[in-house]
């Protein structure tokens, strides 16, 4: 008897529908399985035989064809276990005919017949919802991942004896009782942590306003890295669907904790400097999204950025511009998301005090090798680059010895909360004037957009003018130098940019000038 049952596939961070058709016919026995499958999908013929003796099904002794359709497409993962077992149990008679009617089934099963979670069950839901399924049958480890999506019912199965009973008697297993959990706590760390760096914390306030990429150039211990770990704490939390986003790619990712429903905060993703290109851009045989991608609406903190071989720096340019990453197999593309906001910390050179030449001890051929690890078409996809100085000792007592021999308690800066309501404010502008736009912030305004909305006026124009020769700007730099100052309008309040904006936006690119004279 013939028998077909809905299930999908991963690719990217999309799940593609297949059909998981069934056929226990006359014959030698024997149990094959078509459909371009790979040797992962394969073995579920082994896992499933032993699933259904171990669980008390005996099979027939006769020929069981399984075909997975379409079959120009490669099928990979675990995950066809559970359809496999369904699509047989009904060509053999053991459950109805028409018990899988608009249900997507997933699972992978162990030997004994229990059921393990699968990544990508999100996608795999959200696919099944749009199809016009109403039930899907997942595992039990994967419920509250499943159950983010409304108006579709997720049934939890923990064996095959629950998934019989269920599809003879339509009797709907016990949700988990274990209560879930949304990734997000509140953070330990704050901006008011970080002593006297105030022009770059009004840096740092900037990129998270516009979403513009920062790079922070200093020598060590200047707190570069104690900027970046507090950018995520004053950027807004995620919208539902931003949510749903970056949840489905941690889904996808197999990086999402058990009895977990949704990411509400943003992620901070640090790989080290020595991360291979595969897992900072994504791919491998099977493509796999990477680091650029799980900081999908969030950070991405590059420290130590120099140190990062070259071919990795300058592979991400195609993201920074694109904000999505594209992977070309034999079989086919895959798109992985990709905005994210980028910040990067390196020191200005190998010993880390140039400009200072009375500690600096790196040679003239040692600094031109550190400056060239940056291409001028990586820094121009920087709205921001600004000089971290080294604390002195009154910034970090907070005042001169005398005062703090009396007692006197220090002055704090800006926290993460007064900066926090600043960035939610101009975001909110954002999200007004860009209602009917393909784009969300500043930082992403195309040049149509830029002459719609950014409005300079006249000594503003004149001003850069002024410095479009003599900093030998691209077109690139020209508008980012023009989104940067739209978010300095923004923060100011000001609907026109004005000569002061524009000035501050150029004095963001002013340190690669001071550090490589170009």
């Amino acid at each position: 008897m013939f028998s077909s049952i809905l299930s999908a596939v991963i690719l990217g961070v999309e799940a593609i529908p297949i059909q998981v058709e069934a056929d226990v016919s006359d014959g030698l026995p024997m149990f094959i399985m078509v459909g371009h499958v790979s040797s992962q999908v394969k073995e579920a013929q082994d896992r499933v035989r032993t699933a259904l003796r171990n669980s008390g099904i005996a099979l027939p002794p006769k020929r069981i064809t399984i075909n997975l359709a379409p079959g120009d497409l490669r099928k990979d993962g675990s995950g066809f276990d559970l359809p496999v077992a369904a699509s047989i149990l009904i060509s053999a008679g053991k459950i109805p005919i028409n018990c899988m009617d608009k249900t997507m089934v997933v699972g992978e099963l162990g030997l004994d017949g229990h059921l393990r979670g699968v990544a990508g069950v999100l996608p795999i839901v959200i696919k099944a919802k749009e199809l016009g399924c109403n039930t899907c049958i997942v595992p039990r480890a994967n419920y509250h991942e499943g159950n983010v999506v409304e108006k579709i019912k997720i049934i939890p199965i923990d064996t095959l004896k629950e998934l019989i009973a269920y599809c003879k008697n339509q009797i709907i297993p016990v949700a988990p009782k274990s209560p879930f959990s949304s990734i997000g706590k509140k953070s330990e760390v704050d901006f008011a942590d970080v002593y006297g760096q105030e022009g770059v914390k009004r840096a740092a306030m900037i990129a998270a306003a516009g979403f513009h990429n920062l790079l922070m150039i200093g020598p060590p211990g200047s707190g570069k890295t104690m900027v970046a770990k507090r950018l995520p704490t004053i950027l807004p939390a995620l919208s539902k669907e931003e949510a749903l986003e970056v949840t489905k790619i941690y889904s996808v990712a197999g990086l999402l904790p058990p009895n977990t429903e949704l990411i509400n905060a943003r992620p901070f993703r640090a790989p080290h400097h020595n991360v291979s290109m595969n897992a900072l851009i994504g791919g491998g045989r099977i493509p796999r999204p990477g680091e650029v991608t799980l900081a999908h609406r969030s950070v991405l903190f590059l420290d130590e950025l120099s140190e990062m071989p070259k071919r990795e720096i300058e592979a991400l340019r195609q993201p920074l511009e694109d904000k999505e990453v594209t992977i070309s197999r034999v079989y086919g593309s895959v798109r992985f998301p990709a905005s994210f906001l980028l910040v990067a910390a390196m020191n200005p050179c190998a010993c880390g005090h140039y400009p200072d030449l009375n500690k600096c001890t790196c040679t003239a051929t040692s600094l031109a090798r550190y400056a060239g690890t940056l291409s001028r078409p990586f820094l121009d996809r920087l709205d921001l680059c600004v000089e971290v100085p080294a604390v002195s000792y009154e910034a970090i007592a907070g005042t001169d010895y005398k005062d703090h021999k009396r007692g006197k308690k220090r002055k704090s800066g800006l926290s993460s909360k007064e900066m926090r309501d600043t960035v939610e404010r101009v975001h909110a502008i954002q999200s007004q004037r860009y209602k009917d736009e393909s784009v969300t912030f500043n930082s992403e305004l195309t040049s149509t957009q830029i002459n719609k909305y950014c409005q300079i006026e006249e000594a503003g124009q004149k001003l850069l003018a002024l410095v479009f020769d003599k900093m030998d700007l691209s077109t690139r730099g020209y508008h980012r130098i023009i989104k940067t100052a739209r978010t300095i309008a923004d923060i100011d309040g000001c609907e026109t940019i004005n000569e002061e904006h524009i000035s501050e936006a150029i004095c963001y690119r002013n340190p690669e000038k001071d550090f490589w004279k170009m």
